[in-house]
């Protein structure tokens, strides 16, 4: 088994809420720099700048997780992380047409879509800070449907995190794991099936890149062996 540090949850310039210095080459390089060997980019409701991180990470030992921090109808956040952008677009796509509303820049700031690069390719006129009509039971479903992992972002927060938005997590809610800003807070999070807790940062500004990591021993840096590693299996673990 290799060991590998992974920081599952990062925005980039496209969420409206990210420091425009949240560019595919300033995240690549900052993970690099904190001794990441994998990363998730989920922004709010959409992956147009996955591909571009993936580009840019490529030769640098550092594996792009693409994902997005969707939020439901009840106003929580669930990451959607997946292995491969086809089966991350197809949920875009479905995310895209529950969302409504336009961006006022003004009032929730710019959402930058780039390249490799860093070149500034255009501008997301979509409300990406809003939710979107999926429930949660539905959002966990299309998630599993494309083999993606389903988890409840900063469960242990008030804002969007699902304890504080529903008082409670339903039991029958088939998520892969529950996600901790705070790995203190983990036996305050009321549960019943006993679900494993990642951590990661929620980085919307380069110096939180890795400031909250989680440790995966597994074969490969892919989310089918972090599903095995949140399941124990054939001696994976993992640690926050």
């Amino acid at each position: 088994m290799k060991e590998f540090r992974a920081d599952l949850h990062i925005h980039s310039c496209l969420s409206p809420c990210a420091g425009l210095e949240m560019s595919p080459r300033n995240i690549v390089s900052e993970a690099k720099r904190k001794g990441l060997q994998m990363i998730g980019i989920c922004d709010h409701n959409s992956a147009e700048n996955v591909p571009a991180v993936e580009r840019n990470a490529a030769g640098e030992g550092i594996t792009v997780i693409g994902g997005m921090e969707v939020t439901t109808r009840e106003e929580v956040h669930i990451l959607a992380l997946f292995g491969t952008l086809e089966s991350l677009f197809s949920l875009q796509e479905i995310v895209y047409e529950n969302l409504h509303g336009t961006n006022d820049e003004k009032l929730y700031g710019e959402q930058v879509v780039v390249d490799e690069e860093d070149n500034v390719l255009g501008f997301s006129d979509k409300l990406l800070i809003g939710a979107t009509d999926i429930t949660i039971e539905q959002l966990v479903e299309l998630i599993h449907e494309r083999d993606g992992l389903a988890i409840a972002a900063h469960v242990d927060r008030e804002g969007f995190g699902i304890v504080g938005q529903l008082g409670f997590i339903p039991e029958g809610l088939l998520l892969d794991a529950l996600e901790l800003a705070d790995p203190s807070k983990r036996d305050s999070i009321p549960q019943t099936k006993r679900l494993p807790f990642i951590s990661s940062s929620d980085a919307h500004k380069l110096e939180d890149v890795g400031r909250r990591s989680t440790r995966f021993w597994m074969e490969t840096a892919d989310t089918v062996e972090i599903r095995r590693c949140l399941s124990g299996m054939e001696g994976r673990r993992m640690r926050i």
